[in-house]
Protein backbone atom coordinates (compact mmCIF):
# COMPACT_ATOMS: atom_id res chain seq x y z
CA UNK A 1 0.00 0.00 0.00
CA UNK A 2 1.21 3.18 -0.84
CA UNK A 3 1.87 6.22 1.34
CA UNK A 4 -1.07 8.36 -0.40
CA UNK A 5 -3.51 5.09 0.00
CA UNK A 6 -2.37 4.88 3.79
CA UNK A 7 -3.30 8.28 3.91
CA UNK A 8 -6.74 8.33 2.39
CA UNK A 9 -7.48 5.47 4.82
CA UNK A 10 -10.84 6.96 6.84
CA UNK A 11 -10.14 6.15 10.38
CA UNK A 12 -13.10 5.96 13.30
CA UNK A 13 -12.96 7.60 16.00
CA UNK A 14 -12.74 5.43 19.41
CA UNK A 15 -15.53 8.28 21.17
CA UNK A 16 -18.72 9.09 19.46
CA UNK A 17 -21.13 11.86 20.44
CA UNK A 18 -23.96 11.87 18.14
CA UNK A 19 -26.52 14.49 17.19
CA UNK A 20 -29.58 13.07 15.23
CA UNK A 21 -31.90 14.53 13.11
CA UNK A 22 -34.62 13.15 11.61
CA UNK A 23 -36.18 9.62 12.66
CA UNK A 24 -35.99 9.62 16.69
CA UNK A 25 -35.20 5.06 16.39
CA UNK A 26 -31.53 6.14 15.69
CA UNK A 27 -31.31 7.91 18.70
CA UNK A 28 -32.83 5.38 20.98
CA UNK A 29 -30.35 2.90 18.82
CA UNK A 30 -27.25 5.29 19.81
CA UNK A 31 -28.85 5.75 23.44
CA UNK A 32 -29.23 2.21 24.28
CA UNK A 33 -25.58 1.56 23.26
CA UNK A 34 -24.32 3.82 26.14
CA UNK A 35 -23.29 6.88 23.76
CA UNK A 36 -24.45 10.68 24.60
CA UNK A 37 -27.04 11.89 21.96
CA UNK A 38 -29.14 14.49 21.50
CA UNK A 39 -32.49 14.06 19.08
CA UNK A 40 -33.46 17.49 17.69
CA UNK A 41 -37.03 18.05 17.33
CA UNK A 42 -37.51 18.35 13.46
CA UNK A 43 -39.79 18.79 11.21
CA UNK A 44 -40.36 19.55 7.69
CA UNK A 45 -41.43 23.32 7.47
CA UNK A 46 -45.32 23.56 6.62
CA UNK A 47 -45.70 19.35 6.53
CA UNK A 48 -43.76 19.49 3.55
CA UNK A 49 -46.73 21.00 1.42
CA UNK A 50 -45.19 22.36 -1.52
CA UNK A 51 -48.26 25.28 -1.28
CA UNK A 52 -47.28 26.18 1.99
CA UNK A 53 -43.74 26.39 2.01
CA UNK A 54 -43.84 29.00 -1.10
CA UNK A 55 -46.54 30.40 0.79
CA UNK A 56 -44.33 30.84 4.17
CA UNK A 57 -41.39 32.27 1.84
CA UNK A 58 -43.03 34.87 0.57
CA UNK A 59 -44.85 35.55 4.30
CA UNK A 60 -41.36 35.66 5.93
CA UNK A 61 -39.57 37.15 2.62
CA UNK A 62 -41.13 39.99 0.61
CA UNK A 63 -44.11 40.46 2.22
CA UNK A 64 -41.91 39.79 5.54
CA UNK A 65 -41.54 43.95 6.41
CA UNK A 66 -45.88 44.72 6.00
CA UNK A 67 -46.22 41.49 7.74
CA UNK A 68 -43.73 42.41 10.96
CA UNK A 69 -44.94 45.69 11.00
CA UNK A 70 -48.31 44.84 11.32
CA UNK A 71 -47.80 42.38 13.91
CA UNK A 72 -45.70 44.86 16.22
CA UNK A 73 -48.92 46.83 16.39
CA UNK A 74 -51.09 44.03 17.45
CA UNK A 75 -48.31 43.14 19.91
CA UNK A 76 -48.55 46.53 21.26
CA UNK A 77 -52.78 46.48 21.29
CA UNK A 78 -52.78 42.82 23.14
CA UNK A 79 -49.89 43.56 25.79
CA UNK A 80 -50.98 46.90 26.43
CA UNK A 81 -54.73 47.50 26.35
CA UNK A 82 -56.02 48.01 29.88
CA UNK A 83 -59.70 47.02 29.24
CA UNK A 84 -61.66 47.94 32.57
CA UNK A 85 -64.86 46.07 34.09
CA UNK A 86 -67.49 48.74 34.29
CA UNK A 87 -71.01 47.71 34.39
CA UNK A 88 -73.42 44.16 34.96
CA UNK A 89 -75.74 44.63 33.23
CA UNK A 90 -78.77 42.85 31.38
CA UNK A 91 -77.75 41.31 28.29
CA UNK A 92 -80.76 42.69 25.83
CA UNK A 93 -80.10 46.15 27.02
CA UNK A 94 -76.55 46.08 25.81
CA UNK A 95 -76.26 43.36 22.83
CA UNK A 96 -78.52 44.75 19.93
CA UNK A 97 -79.12 41.64 18.58
CA UNK A 98 -81.41 40.34 21.22
CA UNK A 99 -84.00 43.03 20.19
CA UNK A 100 -84.89 40.72 17.00
CA UNK A 101 -87.08 38.45 19.06
CA UNK A 102 -85.96 35.26 20.65
CA UNK A 103 -82.53 35.14 20.56
CA UNK A 104 -80.01 32.34 22.25
CA UNK A 105 -76.00 33.25 21.77
CA UNK A 106 -74.09 30.02 21.97
CA UNK A 107 -70.02 29.40 21.81
CA UNK A 108 -68.22 28.78 18.86
CA UNK A 109 -68.96 29.33 15.19
CA UNK A 110 -72.47 29.21 13.76
CA UNK A 111 -74.21 26.11 14.17
CA UNK A 112 -77.54 24.95 13.44
CA UNK A 113 -79.73 23.08 16.15
CA UNK A 114 -78.88 19.53 14.12
CA UNK A 115 -75.26 19.53 14.30
CA UNK A 116 -75.27 20.97 18.19
CA UNK A 117 -73.70 18.14 20.67
CA UNK A 118 -75.64 16.92 23.65
CA UNK A 119 -73.97 19.12 26.34
CA UNK A 120 -74.59 22.88 24.08
CA UNK A 121 -77.89 21.76 22.97
CA UNK A 122 -79.02 21.01 26.54
CA UNK A 123 -77.48 24.38 27.83
CA UNK A 124 -80.43 25.75 25.39
CA UNK A 125 -82.76 24.34 26.36
CA UNK A 126 -82.15 25.37 29.54
CA UNK A 127 -81.64 29.08 28.58
CA UNK A 128 -85.03 28.94 26.50
CA UNK A 129 -86.53 27.83 29.64
CA UNK A 130 -84.98 29.86 32.07
CA UNK A 131 -86.15 32.62 29.45
CA UNK A 132 -90.09 31.64 30.34
CA UNK A 133 -90.13 30.58 26.24
CA UNK A 134 -90.95 27.16 27.30
CA UNK A 135 -91.87 25.25 30.74
CA UNK A 136 -90.16 22.15 29.98
CA UNK A 137 -86.92 21.08 28.34
CA UNK A 138 -89.01 19.04 25.85
CA UNK A 139 -91.08 21.78 25.13
CA UNK A 140 -87.50 24.28 24.50
CA UNK A 141 -86.29 21.71 22.48
CA UNK A 142 -89.57 21.95 20.05
CA UNK A 143 -88.40 25.69 19.63
CA UNK A 144 -84.86 25.21 19.17
CA UNK A 145 -85.84 22.51 16.32
CA UNK A 146 -88.36 24.44 14.62
CA UNK A 147 -86.53 27.70 14.51
CA UNK A 148 -88.70 29.63 17.18
CA UNK A 149 -85.97 30.52 19.35
CA UNK A 150 -83.20 31.83 16.81
CA UNK A 151 -79.15 30.89 16.93
CA UNK A 152 -76.34 33.02 16.95
CA UNK A 153 -73.08 32.88 17.64
CA UNK A 154 -71.71 35.18 20.39
CA UNK A 155 -68.53 36.27 19.02
CA UNK A 156 -70.35 37.98 15.89
CA UNK A 157 -71.76 40.49 18.79
CA UNK A 158 -69.07 41.33 20.98
CA UNK A 159 -69.59 38.64 23.11
CA UNK A 160 -67.75 35.58 24.68
CA UNK A 161 -69.77 32.70 26.68
CA UNK A 162 -67.52 29.96 28.44
CA UNK A 163 -67.88 25.99 27.34
CA UNK A 164 -71.62 24.77 26.74
CA UNK A 165 -73.25 28.75 27.99
CA UNK A 166 -75.94 29.58 26.05
CA UNK A 167 -77.10 32.93 26.57
CA UNK A 168 -80.48 34.75 26.48
CA UNK A 169 -81.70 37.97 26.52
CA UNK A 170 -82.01 38.25 30.76
CA UNK A 171 -78.97 36.89 31.27
CA UNK A 172 -76.66 39.57 33.62
CA UNK A 173 -73.67 40.18 31.68
CA UNK A 174 -69.99 41.76 32.16
CA UNK A 175 -69.72 44.80 30.61
CA UNK A 176 -65.72 45.70 30.07
CA UNK A 177 -64.69 48.51 27.98
CA UNK A 178 -61.82 49.33 26.29
CA UNK A 179 -61.77 53.40 26.31
CA UNK A 180 -59.63 54.30 24.70
CA UNK A 181 -60.24 51.99 21.46
CA UNK A 182 -63.94 53.18 21.97
CA UNK A 183 -64.73 49.00 22.26
CA UNK A 184 -67.13 47.20 24.82
CA UNK A 185 -67.50 43.53 24.91
CA UNK A 186 -69.55 41.31 27.30
CA UNK A 187 -69.48 37.84 28.79
CA UNK A 188 -72.03 36.17 31.24
CA UNK A 189 -71.68 36.70 34.86
CA UNK A 190 -70.23 32.58 35.65
CA UNK A 191 -72.87 29.95 36.74
CA UNK A 192 -70.49 28.22 39.49
CA UNK A 193 -70.06 24.72 39.50
CA UNK A 194 -72.09 21.51 40.33
CA UNK A 195 -75.75 21.43 38.57
CA UNK A 196 -75.20 24.19 35.87
CA UNK A 197 -76.08 24.58 31.92
CA UNK A 198 -72.61 25.16 30.99
CA UNK A 199 -71.58 22.19 32.07
CA UNK A 200 -74.00 20.86 29.81
CA UNK A 201 -77.25 20.60 32.16
CA UNK A 202 -80.61 21.17 31.65
CA UNK A 203 -82.08 20.07 35.31
CA UNK A 204 -84.29 22.14 37.02
CA UNK A 205 -81.17 22.79 39.51
CA UNK A 206 -79.51 24.11 36.25
CA UNK A 207 -82.37 26.08 34.72
CA UNK A 208 -82.60 27.71 38.67
CA UNK A 209 -79.05 28.60 38.77
CA UNK A 210 -79.82 30.51 35.73
CA UNK A 211 -83.32 32.40 37.35
CA UNK A 212 -80.85 32.98 40.40
CA UNK A 213 -78.23 35.08 38.40
CA UNK A 214 -80.83 36.69 36.85
CA UNK A 215 -82.61 37.50 39.78
CA UNK A 216 -80.55 38.11 42.49
CA UNK A 217 -76.66 37.51 41.85
CA UNK A 218 -76.85 40.06 38.88
CA UNK A 219 -78.56 42.77 40.80
CA UNK A 220 -76.47 42.82 43.74
CA UNK A 221 -73.25 42.65 41.48
CA UNK A 222 -74.38 45.74 39.36
CA UNK A 223 -75.11 47.56 42.82
CA UNK A 224 -71.52 46.94 43.96
CA UNK A 225 -69.86 47.46 40.57
CA UNK A 226 -71.47 50.78 40.01
CA UNK A 227 -70.67 51.45 43.90
CA UNK A 228 -66.66 50.69 43.27
CA UNK A 229 -66.53 52.16 39.93
CA UNK A 230 -63.79 50.75 36.67
CA UNK A 231 -61.97 47.50 37.47
CA UNK A 232 -58.59 47.15 35.72
CA UNK A 233 -59.17 43.35 35.15
CA UNK A 234 -55.58 42.74 33.55
CA UNK A 235 -54.11 44.27 36.34
CA UNK A 236 -55.77 41.36 38.79
CA UNK A 237 -55.15 38.79 36.32
CA UNK A 238 -51.35 39.53 36.59
CA UNK A 239 -51.40 39.27 40.24
CA UNK A 240 -52.87 36.09 40.29
CA UNK A 241 -50.45 34.71 37.30
CA UNK A 242 -48.32 35.48 40.43
CA UNK A 243 -50.81 33.08 43.01
CA UNK A 244 -50.76 30.28 40.88
CA UNK A 245 -53.75 30.78 38.53
CA UNK A 246 -53.77 30.61 34.63
CA UNK A 247 -56.93 32.17 34.78
CA UNK A 248 -58.68 29.47 32.97
CA UNK A 249 -58.37 26.26 34.47
CA UNK A 250 -57.94 27.86 37.82
CA UNK A 251 -59.03 31.60 38.85
CA UNK A 252 -59.53 31.16 42.40
CA UNK A 253 -56.83 33.85 43.12
CA UNK A 254 -58.44 36.41 40.71
CA UNK A 255 -61.89 35.69 42.14
CA UNK A 256 -60.58 36.36 45.59
CA UNK A 257 -58.97 39.47 44.19
CA UNK A 258 -62.29 40.60 42.93
CA UNK A 259 -64.56 40.44 45.20
CA UNK A 260 -62.30 41.43 47.79
CA UNK A 261 -62.12 44.93 45.83
CA UNK A 262 -66.08 44.79 45.87
CA UNK A 263 -66.58 43.39 49.29
CA UNK A 264 -67.17 46.94 50.82
CA UNK A 265 -69.78 47.83 47.90
CA UNK A 266 -70.86 44.24 48.45
CA UNK A 267 -71.35 44.67 52.01
CA UNK A 268 -73.19 48.26 51.46
CA UNK A 269 -75.87 46.65 49.01
CA UNK A 270 -79.54 46.37 50.48
CA UNK A 271 -80.82 44.14 47.62
CA UNK A 272 -83.38 41.94 49.44
CA UNK A 273 -81.46 38.68 48.54
CA UNK A 274 -77.89 39.84 49.05
CA UNK A 275 -76.92 37.05 51.22
CA UNK A 276 -78.33 34.29 49.03
CA UNK A 277 -76.02 36.13 46.42
CA UNK A 278 -73.02 36.23 49.15
CA UNK A 279 -73.29 32.91 49.70
CA UNK A 280 -73.05 32.05 45.46
CA UNK A 281 -70.10 34.52 45.19
CA UNK A 282 -68.30 32.79 48.21
CA UNK A 283 -68.17 29.25 46.84
CA UNK A 284 -67.88 29.94 42.86
CA UNK A 285 -63.84 29.88 42.54
CA UNK A 286 -64.72 30.27 38.22
CA UNK A 287 -66.09 33.94 39.00
CA UNK A 288 -63.54 35.73 37.34
CA UNK A 289 -63.16 33.33 34.33
CA UNK A 290 -65.88 35.02 31.93
CA UNK A 291 -64.64 38.31 32.94
CA UNK A 292 -61.28 37.31 31.90
CA UNK A 293 -62.43 36.49 28.86
CA UNK A 294 -64.37 39.45 28.07
CA UNK A 295 -61.41 41.24 28.65
CA UNK A 296 -59.44 39.12 26.53
CA UNK A 297 -62.17 39.88 23.58
CA UNK A 298 -61.94 43.59 24.19
CA UNK A 299 -58.20 43.97 23.26
CA UNK A 300 -58.71 40.95 20.32
CA UNK A 301 -61.08 43.40 19.25
CA UNK A 302 -58.94 46.05 19.30
CA UNK A 303 -55.86 43.89 17.68
CA UNK A 304 -58.30 42.79 15.08
CA UNK A 305 -58.53 46.23 13.20
CA UNK A 306 -54.64 46.08 12.10
CA UNK A 307 -54.34 44.80 8.21
CA UNK A 308 -51.93 42.11 7.21
CA UNK A 309 -50.63 40.77 10.85
CA UNK A 310 -50.47 36.97 10.80
CA UNK A 311 -51.58 37.37 14.51
CA UNK A 312 -53.83 35.14 15.50
CA UNK A 313 -57.00 37.13 17.07
CA UNK A 314 -60.13 34.53 17.53
CA UNK A 315 -60.12 30.65 18.34
CA UNK A 316 -64.00 29.32 19.14
CA UNK A 317 -65.23 26.19 19.85
CA UNK A 318 -69.03 24.85 19.94
CA UNK A 319 -68.31 21.44 20.60
CA UNK A 320 -68.90 20.31 16.82
CA UNK A 321 -66.65 22.54 15.00
CA UNK A 322 -63.42 24.80 15.80
CA UNK A 323 -62.83 28.31 14.22
CA UNK A 324 -59.61 30.66 14.02
CA UNK A 325 -59.58 33.64 12.45
CA UNK A 326 -56.25 36.80 12.31
CA UNK A 327 -56.18 40.48 12.67
CA UNK A 328 -57.86 42.37 9.88
CA UNK A 329 -61.31 43.91 9.93
CA UNK A 330 -62.89 41.60 7.19
CA UNK A 331 -61.11 38.77 8.48
CA UNK A 332 -62.29 35.29 7.48
CA UNK A 333 -63.33 32.71 10.08
CA UNK A 334 -61.59 29.16 9.37
CA UNK A 335 -63.29 25.87 10.65
CA UNK A 336 -62.66 22.65 11.32
CA UNK A 337 -63.69 19.71 13.10
CA UNK A 338 -63.68 20.25 17.25
CA UNK A 339 -60.99 18.08 18.71
CA UNK A 340 -60.97 15.85 21.88
CA UNK A 341 -59.08 17.37 24.85
CA UNK A 342 -55.90 15.37 25.29
CA UNK A 343 -53.76 15.00 28.56
CA UNK A 344 -57.19 14.60 30.65
CA UNK A 345 -57.74 14.37 34.21
CA UNK A 346 -60.77 12.56 34.93
CA UNK A 347 -63.44 12.21 37.75
CA UNK A 348 -63.17 8.56 39.33
CA UNK A 349 -65.37 6.16 36.81
CA UNK A 350 -65.20 8.42 33.99
CA UNK A 351 -63.00 8.43 31.28
CA UNK A 352 -62.14 9.03 27.47
CA UNK A 353 -65.18 7.36 25.85
CA UNK A 354 -67.26 9.83 28.63
CA UNK A 355 -66.08 13.09 27.16
CA UNK A 356 -67.88 15.32 24.19
CA UNK A 357 -65.12 17.39 22.37
CA UNK A 358 -63.26 20.41 23.13
CA UNK A 359 -65.61 23.77 23.43
CA UNK A 360 -66.43 27.31 24.37
CA UNK A 361 -65.11 30.51 23.73
CA UNK A 362 -62.43 30.71 26.48
CA UNK A 363 -59.35 29.86 24.24
CA UNK A 364 -59.33 33.84 23.75
CA UNK A 365 -57.60 33.67 26.85
CA UNK A 366 -54.62 32.05 25.65
CA UNK A 367 -54.44 34.51 23.01
CA UNK A 368 -53.68 37.22 25.25
CA UNK A 369 -51.39 35.40 27.70
CA UNK A 370 -53.58 33.67 29.85
CA UNK A 371 -54.85 30.04 30.34
CA UNK A 372 -51.73 27.29 28.80
CA UNK A 373 -49.75 30.42 28.03
CA UNK A 374 -49.42 31.08 32.01
CA UNK A 375 -49.53 27.07 32.23
CA UNK A 376 -46.06 27.31 33.59
CA UNK A 377 -46.88 28.89 36.93
CA UNK A 378 -50.04 26.85 37.77
CA UNK A 379 -49.93 23.81 39.83
CA UNK A 380 -53.09 23.28 38.83
CA UNK A 381 -52.49 23.29 35.31
CA UNK A 382 -49.45 20.63 36.27
CA UNK A 383 -52.19 18.25 37.50
CA UNK A 384 -53.00 18.02 34.00
CA UNK A 385 -50.20 17.65 32.26
CA UNK A 386 -47.83 15.38 34.21
CA UNK A 387 -47.84 16.29 37.39
CA UNK A 388 -44.50 18.97 38.03
CA UNK A 389 -44.01 22.04 37.44
CA UNK A 390 -41.70 21.49 34.62
CA UNK A 391 -44.68 19.72 32.55
CA UNK A 392 -46.48 22.51 33.03
CA UNK A 393 -43.67 24.76 31.87
CA UNK A 394 -43.00 23.23 28.76
CA UNK A 395 -46.94 23.84 27.95
CA UNK A 396 -45.67 27.62 28.02
CA UNK A 397 -42.48 26.77 26.46
CA UNK A 398 -44.73 25.17 23.44
CA UNK A 399 -46.26 28.14 22.86
CA UNK A 400 -43.56 30.52 23.49
CA UNK A 401 -41.53 29.08 19.77
CA UNK A 402 -44.94 30.13 17.83
CA UNK A 403 -45.32 33.97 19.85
CA UNK A 404 -44.35 37.55 18.34
CA UNK A 405 -43.40 38.25 22.23
CA UNK A 406 -43.81 38.05 25.85
CA UNK A 407 -46.43 39.78 28.30
CA UNK A 408 -45.23 43.13 30.35
CA UNK A 409 -47.01 42.59 32.68
CA UNK A 410 -48.19 38.91 33.44
CA UNK A 411 -44.87 37.72 34.82
CA UNK A 412 -44.18 34.31 36.03
CA UNK A 413 -42.63 33.97 38.69
CA UNK A 414 -41.77 30.11 38.56
CA UNK A 415 -40.46 31.05 34.59
CA UNK A 416 -37.73 32.82 35.79
CA UNK A 417 -39.90 35.57 35.91
CA UNK A 418 -40.52 36.22 32.08
CA UNK A 419 -43.56 37.05 30.59
CA UNK A 420 -46.26 34.54 29.18
CA UNK A 421 -46.18 34.72 25.77
CA UNK A 422 -48.28 36.48 23.51
CA UNK A 423 -49.47 37.24 19.93
CA UNK A 424 -49.89 33.56 18.53
CA UNK A 425 -48.11 34.24 14.82
CA UNK A 426 -50.02 32.12 12.54
CA UNK A 427 -46.25 31.70 9.88
CA UNK A 428 -44.50 30.15 12.72
CA UNK A 429 -47.70 27.83 13.95
CA UNK A 430 -47.43 26.45 10.49
CA UNK A 431 -43.68 26.27 10.09
CA UNK A 432 -43.33 24.16 13.18
CA UNK A 433 -46.24 22.52 13.46
CA UNK A 434 -46.68 23.87 17.16
CA UNK A 435 -50.56 24.53 17.82
CA UNK A 436 -51.80 26.65 20.57
CA UNK A 437 -52.69 23.78 23.75
CA UNK A 438 -55.57 25.17 25.61
CA UNK A 439 -56.55 24.18 29.09
CA UNK A 440 -59.80 23.68 29.30
CA UNK A 441 -63.10 21.29 31.27
CA UNK A 442 -64.41 18.40 29.85
CA UNK A 443 -68.13 17.34 29.37
CA UNK A 444 -70.10 14.52 29.10
CA UNK A 445 -71.29 13.58 26.08
CA UNK A 446 -74.18 12.05 26.22
CA UNK A 447 -75.62 11.68 29.39
CA UNK A 448 -76.16 15.55 30.69
CA UNK A 449 -73.75 14.79 34.08
CA UNK A 450 -72.35 17.57 33.71
CA UNK A 451 -68.19 18.30 33.98
CA UNK A 452 -66.47 14.73 33.84
CA UNK A 453 -62.75 15.88 33.42
CA UNK A 454 -60.18 18.70 32.54
CA UNK A 455 -57.06 18.76 30.43
CA UNK A 456 -55.41 20.33 27.35
CA UNK A 457 -57.30 20.83 23.75
CA UNK A 458 -54.43 20.86 20.93
CA UNK A 459 -55.91 23.09 18.43
CA UNK A 460 -56.38 21.44 14.72
CA UNK A 461 -53.56 22.73 12.41
CA UNK A 462 -55.57 22.91 9.47
CA UNK A 463 -57.48 26.80 10.58
CA UNK A 464 -53.81 27.51 10.79
CA UNK A 465 -53.13 26.48 7.73
CA UNK A 466 -55.71 27.94 5.76
CA UNK A 467 -55.20 31.03 7.53
CA UNK A 468 -51.48 31.33 6.32
CA UNK A 469 -52.79 30.46 2.63
CA UNK A 470 -55.58 33.12 3.00
CA UNK A 471 -53.02 35.78 4.00
CA UNK A 472 -50.91 34.95 1.50
CA UNK A 473 -52.90 35.23 -1.30
CA UNK A 474 -54.60 38.38 0.06
CA UNK A 475 -50.73 40.20 0.16
CA UNK A 476 -49.53 38.85 -2.99
CA UNK A 477 -52.64 39.82 -4.88
CA UNK A 478 -52.12 43.71 -3.27
CA UNK A 479 -48.52 43.38 -4.06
Amino acid sequence: MTAVETAALVRLPEEVNVLNLGLPLFAEAIGRQGRPVVQVDWRIPGGGDLAVVAALRRLYGPHARTVDAANQEVFRRLDRGTPHLVAVRTAADVIPVFAQGRVLLHCGPRISIERTTDPLRRSMRAAVCAEGWAGTPEEADALLRDGTVRLEPANEHGAVVPMATAMGPRTPVWVVELADAGIRTYAPVGQGSGDVAWFGRDTPGAIARLVLLREAVGPVLAAAVQEYGPVDVMSLAAQAIAMGDDVHVRTQAATNLLLRNLLPALVAGDHPRRHEAATFLSGNHLLFLSLAMAAARALTTWAAQVENSSVVTGMARNGTDFAAWLAGPSSEWFVTPAPMVGRALYQPGRGQADAAPDIGDSSVLELVGLGGAAAAGSPAVAQLVGGTMAHAAELTAQLDEVCVGNSSRFMIPTWGMKGSPVGVDVRKVVELGITPQVTTGILHNADGSGQVGAGVAEAPIQVFVDALLALDAKLTGEA
